[in-house]
């Protein structure tokens, strides 16, 4: 695979919306440059779905007296899910620059059959 091929894969992870709607309009014979989508929208859900989580259960418990100070210890869990993000993140980039179309780990599968056509 050319480059040209690649680089739109890769934007799909450094511009967030911009690249993703570049791939969306532009890019849409490009199956490589589509799947990384689909992988970096997975990416975004699944840290989305880790903030919303911890702000709906800290919610919860901040109603519960004593145990509000327990949902300040579940932020922990948002840091290691940014960190293994960031780490996911970045092999991301490396599958994009080697033309690889391999899942993510944890969620790659289901982000494989987004329906993005």
């Amino acid at each position: 695979m050319n480059t040209s091929s690649r680089l739109p894969a890769v934007l799909a992870y450094l511009l967030p919306v911009l690249g993703w709607l570049y791939i969306f309009f532009f890019q849409r014979n490009n199956s490589l440059a589509l799947y990384h989508l689909r992988q970096a929208i997975g990416l975004f859900v699944f840290l989305l779905a880790t903030l919303l989580a911890w702000v709906v259960v800290g919610w919860l418990l901040a109603w519960i007296p004593y145990l509000d100070v327990l949902s300040i210890a579940l932020f922990a869990l948002v840091v290691g899910a940014y960190f293994y993000g960031i780490v996911v993140w970045l092999f991301g980039i490396y599958n994009a620059l080697c033309a690889r179309q391999s899942p993510l780990p944890a969620f790659g599968q289901w982000a494989s059959r987004l329906p993005i056509k």
